[in-house]
């Protein structure tokens, strides 16, 4: 069983409310828009972290995160890309290999829009967290946790953690 923490869209913002919930997880992922690599850098002291990068974020981030990271977590393939779209209006960079390879669960950011949506065509659970940082148009400021058992995804959470 392993306790996941999703987020994206940071900014280059960390805080101690998102540590608090860092602290809690197995593992943490994050969907890209990262900025300053301090973010991820304080979060890899803590925990495992698995990430890509995005449209804000700059050559060294780039160097460091793949732009599509595909890997299992136990029993399920997980696909992270930071602009992915959702159900029924999935990028075009993402659609071919999605009707050819779907993961399990498909996550994405970019849109600041937290969204948990089941994809009946391609058989996957699509997960946007929304976005922790303060840069943006959004108004509360989310994350998502749940937890990864074997071939199941279970127990998921939105984590609220404020007005930006």
């Amino acid at each position: 069983m392993t306790k996941i923490l999703l987020l994206s869209d940071t900014h280059s913002h960390i805080d101690d409310t998102i540590l608090k919930y860092v602290a809690q997880a197995d593992e943490v992922w994050h969907a890209g828009d990262i900025g300053d690599l301090s973010v991820t850098d304080t979060i890899k002291k803590l925990k495992p972290l698995r990430a890509v990068y995005g449209n804000i974020d700059d050559a060294k981030a780039r160097l460091e995160f793949p732009l599509n990271n595909r890997f299992s977590c136990e029993n399920v393939p997980v696909w992270i890309t930071h602009i992915g779209g959702y159900p029924g209006k999935y990028n075009q960079n993402v659609r071919e290999e999605l009707a050819l390879n779907p993961p399990k669960l498909f996550i994405c950011g970019h849109s600041h829009i937290l969204k948990v949506m089941f994809d009946k065509k391609h058989n996957l659970l699509h997960m946007n967290p929304g976005a922790a940082g303060k840069s943006g148009f959004h108004k509360v400021r989310t994350m998502l946790r749940f937890v990864i058992d074997d071939d199941k995804i279970k127990d998921l959470e939105i984590i609220e953690i404020g007005a930006k």
